[in-house]
């Protein structure tokens, strides 16, 4: 290949520093604000000025994953080559299959990974690992795949130590400051549910033994209101940062829990006197929103598999709906 040819393949150079852009970008994300749009084009990166003899990580194309990993090799030269994942985070995207092993060859093959390396590897993330095989990789490009640390934070440690990692790097955790990175993500998700509930509410607050009232539907909706908001606050945030120290196994039986107790401080608090039917029924209803919202965060979370979800949410959906539906049905009764 002639010199023209070469310059003509030459991969974009990139940065480690973060600019203004990409904070902002990060903050909307973190909101979920576009997060299924955030994505960097899938290809051959140069950070810094990479040798033949630099390593190259491989990474998703959901931007903020690319942009945390480029900020955490500050002052090392590598090579990035960024698989299409469709702007999914890598572990997410290696259970969907897009995070795979036909998209790691054919992003080797077509950025032409061998012109520019005279070693035979690319470093993967270890939560890429379950949708990658690393021989089938190795059959069809000659580069051996080795999988890394869980956290981009440790790789430049990990290439000083010759590609080892030691039991730290291996570790996936779970701390108060991810749940807390994520929750929010879970919170504007969830805002849609919010709302279709108000909406419920207040056209149940209104039924009365003499017909429907507009009074009545502000007076008995806004207590209603506070109930429903404390158990979405609950299931939505609360959980994700209590999640270790909250009985059960399952997301969702943490959520229930957390659901009643929430409920529970807000009745005493508010002091409203109504029937046990009312009550019971309001109970009811904020466990099932608190347990449903708290089960999304299976998808956000490290203590769960697939399966895990699935068998869950065949558990306790039905719960929660039949928990919904008495709770309905009580406060209904309750005024009559």
């Amino acid at each position: 290949m002639d010199l023209s040819t070469l310059r003509l393949v030459s991969p974009p150079r990139i940065d480690s520093a973060w600019t203004r852009q990409d904070k902002l970008g990060a903050l909307r994300v973190r909101l979920s604000i576009g997060r299924n749009t955030y994505r960097e084009d899938p290809g051959l990166y140069k950070l810094g000025n990479p040798g033949k003899d630099a390593e190259v990580m491989v990474s998703s194309n959901y931007k903020l994953s690319f942009d945390v990993l480029r900020k955490n090799l500050d002052g090392m030269d590598a090579w990035i080559l960024v698989l299409e994942t469709y702007g999914i985070n890598v572990w997410c995207a290696a259970g969907k299959g897009t995070f795979g092993t036909e998209e790691l060859i054919r992003q080797i093959r077509q950025s032409q990974l061998h012109l520019f390396v005279d070693h035979k590897r690319v470093i993967v993330p270890q939560l890429g690992a379950p949708g990658i095989s690393g021989y089938k990789v190795r059959d069809a490009t000659g580069f051996l795949v080795k999988f890394g640390p869980v956290r981009s934070e440790d790789i430049k440690a990990y290439v000083a130590a010759g590609l080892k990692k030691n039991q730290d790097m291996r570790a996936v955790r779970f701390t108060l400051r991810d749940r807390m990175i994520l929750a929010p993500v879970e919170l504007v998700n969830s805002l849609k549910y919010l709302l279709y509930s108000i909406g419920i509410i207040l056209i149940i607050s209104g039924i009365t033994k003499d017909g429907y009232s507009l009074q009545a539907m502000w007076k008995e909706g806004l207590a209603g209101m506070l109930y429903v908001l404390l158990a979405y606050v609950s299931g939505a945030f609360l959980a994700p940062v209590f999640l270790p120290w909250l009985p059960f196994r399952h997301f969702g039986g943490k959520g229930l829990v957390l659901g009643w107790i929430t409920f529970g401080i807000a009745v005493l608090f508010t002091l409203q006197r109504h029937t046990p039917f009312h009550f019971l029924g309001w109970g009811l209803i904020a466990g099932a929103v608190s347990s449903f919202l708290t089960m999304n965060f299976t998808g956000a979370s490290t203590y769960t598999s697939l399966s895990g979800v699935r068998k869950e949410m065949k558990l306790f959906v039905p719960l929660q709906l039949v928990c919904a539906g008495i709770g309905l049905s009580l406060v209904i009764l309750s005024k009559f």
